[in-house]
């Protein structure tokens, strides 16, 4: 059963049932659902599918096309000397077919792309000189190796430029789908328990498929992550980046740089601390992270584009330097060992963040203005003595186009948080700094996004809104 994805099923059926043939590009992270997603959606009838091997070289890459080719068309085909060749036999296997849809599924498609093996021109010679003319074909392509589907084919240069038809990015589920996975398996977690398991594992489905209903939370984290006697994601770190990428070490050097400051770098910080020049290859290292959803590249508040930082956001990753890379006595019960401490408390409200800025649709419709033109910020500032400011820093700021910005502060609790007279004072002194040092004429409105809401004293009412567990899991 699949949760969710209604809109992707939507384009994916849409595409299949369309009056000329399509060319279909299915993207995301690794282990985000989407080769099910596809077999789902087609319930497992291809007229053709093939998966590419892992680190296969083009010999093996190849023969192992032969023998799906030779599955589907129950023929015999001599082996394959290059992919023109491979493809050309498709083709002149599909072209015998009698009339109707011809699904071809290449899942993992980056990993048949060896080095000199010329697989795009292949490619491109399939559809451009065979599928497009025809009114019959939809051809699917999927990998987790997002930068390469980017590269290769979404941003293609060559023949295969603007030649996709649909392209679809699998994002992580939201905490509402995890909610709807959890009750389909009968997982037995409260909300709180839920927006735990999504600060460390995000919306991954596949991560939320290892989860024993027999087991606590804290003993299935024990489990999956810091135990040698399952089968569990304690070595994913390592193999998530290098699935996703031909070389990771670059990528893991600039990970490991930005999860030691965690509000964020600029690109001039980032390769100081990586030796890493700041020309086009940091250009390249940055984009393909901020596309695989591992970082997100804000602008500040006022700020130019120039001065834009980039912050580690994806929830797995934080938990790995937090936890995992933290656990050097290999703890078999870090997690529930660790439950309270001071290293517990200190992840607890960065990874509430992260998971509050994954959800700001869900906190602008609690706060009324789905609806309404607005841009989200993150802003900060450094200390002026001599004007009395702050060095200050905002994780989220919603600018509307109704003259009012939202100052959003994240806490996580697991009861109603409560506002102190010197937490008031603080806030009042963050709204102070932000409309002394940026001028705006707009009201700004102070937003506590904590689990379950205010407890009401007399310092509570700085809050003009404040969004709960309940809204984050909206729709």
């Amino acid at each position: 059963m699949i949760i969710g994805r209604k809109q992707e099923q939507k384009e994916l059926l849409e595409a299949a049932n369309a009056e000329y043939s399509k060319f279909v590009a299915v993207y995301g992270r690794r282990r985000v659902g989407k080769t099910f997603l596809i077999r789902e959606t087609f319930n497992y009838s291809f007229t053709f599918q093939h998966t590419g091997l892992a680190k296969g070289k083009l010999k093996d890459q190849l023969l192992s096309f032969r023998a799906s080719l030779q599955t589907a068309s129950g023929k015999r085909f001599n082996q394959f000397k290059s992919w023109y060749e491979a493809f050309f036999s498709l083709e002149e296997w599909l072209g015998s077919l009698p009339e109707g849809k011809k699904m071809i599924f290449l899942d993992e498609l980056p990993w048949m792309d060896t080095p000199r093996s010329n697989l795009i021109s292949g490619l491109e010679h399939l559809w451009n000189s065979w599928a497009s003319a025809r009114k019959d074909i939809v051809l699917i392509v999927c990998g987790s190796a997002t930068s390469w589907i980017v590269n290769k084919l979404i941003n293609n240069h060559g023949g295969l430029h603007n030649r996709l038809t649909n392209r679809i990015l699998l994002r992580p589920f939201t905490l509402s789908e995890c909610e709807q996975y959890s009750e389909a398996n009968r997982l037995g977690l409260s909300r709180l328990q839920m927006v735990e398991n999504y600060m460390i594992m995000g919306g991954v489905p596949f991560y939320w498929s290892m989860m024993r209903r027999e087991l606590s939370m804290a003993q299935n984290i024990d489990a999956l992550f810091f135990s040698d006697e399952v089968e569990g994601l304690t070595h994913e770190y390592q193999q998530l980046y290098a699935s996703l990428f031909n070389n990771p070490e670059p990528y893991m050097n600039v990970v490991s740089a930005l999860a030691k400051k965690t509000k964020g770098l600029s690109r001039d910080e980032i390769s100081q601390l990586t030796q890493i020049s700041s020309g086009g290859e940091l250009s390249k290292l940055l984009n393909e992270l901020e596309w695989c959803g591992f970082i997100r590249k804000y602008n500040g508040f006022g700020k130019q584009a120039k001065d834009a930082l980039y912050q580690l956001i994806d929830n797995f990753t934080i938990f790995y330097f937090q936890y995992i890379k933290g656990n050097k006595n290999n703890d078999s019960h870090y997690w529930t060992n660790n439950i309270g401490s001071a290293l517990h408390r200190a992840w607890s409200g960065l990874a509430f963040e992260r998971v509050c800025l994954q959800h700001v649709p869900q906190i602008k419709k609690a706060l009324g203005i789905s609806g309404v033109l607005s841009n989200v910020y993150s802003w900060r500032t450094e200390a002026d003595r001599d004007k009395g400011i702050d060095k200050t820093q905002i994780d989220l700021l919603i600018d509307r186009n109704d003259g009012v910005i939202n100052l959003c502060e994240m806490k996580y609790s697991e009861q109603e948080y409560v506002i102190t007279e010197d937490e008031e004072a603080k806030l009042r002194r963050r709204r102070g700094t932000l409309i002394e040092v940026t001028n705006t004429k707009k009201a700004v409105h102070i937003t506590i996004v904590t689990p379950y809401g205010l407890k009401r004293n007399a310092h509570s009412s700085i809050a003009q809104n404040e969004v709960t567990l309940n809204h984050l899991f909206s729709e």
